[in-house]
């Protein structure tokens, strides 16, 4: 195979009039049809200039032609990056000049904003609306539908995907062919998904879960995907009857649960539920198969990654674990400070070496080197265990990560915005638990006396600075920060705290 990534994912369906894509609407688009759009937009972007190992970064909604987009770069041999949608202007900046794209596409609604940015930068802007529209849709319209698929080797590189570092400045994964592979494989099998399936996908497709594992699952078995914009509550309930799987957060669960519509009846079709990106609570577990009859299988990845372990398929499914390591996987718990392996049931860090573990942070030796040992384990920095039956238990995160919703949010760039607004002498940002989002973002601020802070000021800053996600939902005036003996804030203790804050949200 010339192009491992292209030809098990995409190729292997050509001339097929399968169903890929079903839309709300009840269209259907077409496997064939599908890989034609990806040619054209393909031809676009090699006239354009681009070449195999350039990188495209798009930061586009939800669409078709928007996951056309990354069929077209796997088969021309390009980096796709994608970003969220919340992105700031600001953000962006960092993540074109960083990563070197050579390319951008965005939303005809920001291209005034992006413009000088990317120019500046000396990358080519192309745009792309929801509707599929756009000058990157133009330029398609005249292309061949077939385009000859450029040759690329399993360890080359096949996107990045941009995580936060806790100092601030975010990290660029760089993600090759076998690591995107392995895991679609081997979850495809894993999870049983066959041509047979038609998944229920609500997910965002900037980011691993939506775009790695949901679409790549699917296409590597062949299946159909009901294919939503975003999650829409009625939506759901209404296409449920038509999916046999679906891949959500913990939000999307609890949603349903919370509406009387979603019954056992309507899922009676489904075979499999899976969840991820944040830990599911024990209750909703509980309350999703006393509704349903069907236990939600939960499992656990990373940006580095994809992902690392999940609950089984058949056998037991259990409440609070992320399951087994996958095949392929090794996963061990070591202690922080030195790096041994401890012995079961011992909190530690969790350690994975596999085929889908990405090969380095971009232009970043020295926190490769410092996160990704010489024998290839990838120190993850979350804290857990193993127990005595193999399962393995998330208890906590050494790196101070906040998920929100399924975001991985890092407290120290929000930080650095708090303590330059007027009147602040130090912050802390935590998180704490949300019933909805899982955790939510509260920001504790010390105020630099004589003077003030304005936290509706701050606040406003905030949103213009950070994506919407990141915002912290609340601002709290404080005497101090509680600190150790070396001086370090004690996020623990805050957390204690203020667990209770959005305890009624």
């Amino acid at each position: 195979m010339t192009n491992p990534l292209y030809d098990q994912l995409f190729g292997k369906h050509a001339g097929k009039n399968t169903p890929f894509l079903i839309f709300q609407d009840g269209s259907i688009l077409t496997h064939a049809a599908f890989l034609e759009s990806a040619a054209q937009i393909a031809h676009v972007l090699t006239d354009n200039g681009m070449v195999a190992g350039d990188r495209l970064a798009a930061q586009v909604e939800k669409s078709a032609t928007s996951l056309a987009l990354y069929a077209a770069c796997a088969q021309a041999g390009i980096v796709f990056l994608p970003l969220n949608t919340a992105y700031t202007v600001d953000e962006l900046s960092y993540f074109i000049e960083n990563s070197g794209a050579r390319t951008v596409v965005c939303d005809g609604g920001s291209k005034t904003l992006l413009d000088p940015v990317v120019s500046k930068l000396g990358a080519r802007l192309e745009t792309l609306n929801a509707d599929g529209s756009g000058s990157l849709t133009d330029q398609a319209k005249a292309k061949p539908p077939e385009f000859a698929t450029v040759e690329r080797a399993p360890d080359d590189l096949a996107a990045f995907l941009y995580t936060s570092g806790t100092t601030g400045r975010s990290k660029g994964a760089m993600l090759t062919q076998a690591n995107l592979l392995s895991n679609a494989a081997t979850l495809a099998e894993l999870w049983r998904f066959t041509d047979k399936d038609v998944l229920l996908h609500a997910l965002p497709i900037f980011h691993t879960h939506g775009l790695f594992v949901a679409t790549n699952v699917s296409l590597a078995a062949g299946g159909a995907i009901l294919f939503l914009p975003k999650f829409d509550l009625d939506a759901m309930i209404d296409l449920m009857p038509k999916a046999t799987t679906m891949m959500g957060v913990p939000t999307f669960y609890t949603r349903l649960l919370q509406d009387e519509r979603f019954t056992a009846d309507l899922t009676k079709g489904m075979r499999l539920f899976i969840s991820g990106s944040a830990p599911l609570l024990a209750e909703t577990h509980r309350q999703f198969e006393e509704r349903t009859g069907h236990r939600i299988l939960e499992r656990y990845g990373m940006t580095e990654t994809n992902m690392n372990t999940s609950n089984p398929y058949e056998g037991e499914r259990r409440a609070g674990t992320v399951g087994f390591p996958l095949p392929g996987v090794e996963l061990k718990i070591t202690d922080p400070a030195t790096g041994d392996t401890l012995p079961a049931e011992t909190v530690g860090q969790i350690e994975v070496r596999g085929p889908n573990v990405f090969k380095g942070y971009w232009q970043m030796p020295e926190k490769t080197a410092a996160e990704l040992r010489e024998d290839s384990f990838f120190i993850t920095g979350d804290l857990g265990m193993i127990d005595a039956d193999g399962y393995v238990h998330i208890v906590g995160r050494n790196k101070d990560l906040i998920i929100s919703g399924g975001y991985n949010i890092y407290p120290k760039e929000i930080e650095l915005i708090l303590d330059a607004q007027p009147g602040v002498r130090e912050s802390a940002v935590i998180g704490v638990p949300h019933s909805d989002f899982g955790e939510t973002v509260l920001g504790l601020v010390v105020p630099d006396s004589p003077e003030t802070p304005d936290l509706d000021a701050i606040l406003a800053v905030a949103g213009t600075s950070l994506a919407r996600f990141k915002h912290p939902r609340k601002l709290v005036l404080v005497d101090s920060l509680p600190r150790n003996t070396m001086g370090k804030v004690q996020k623990n203790v805050l957390r204690e705290q203020f667990k209770d804050t959005f305890a009624t949200a």
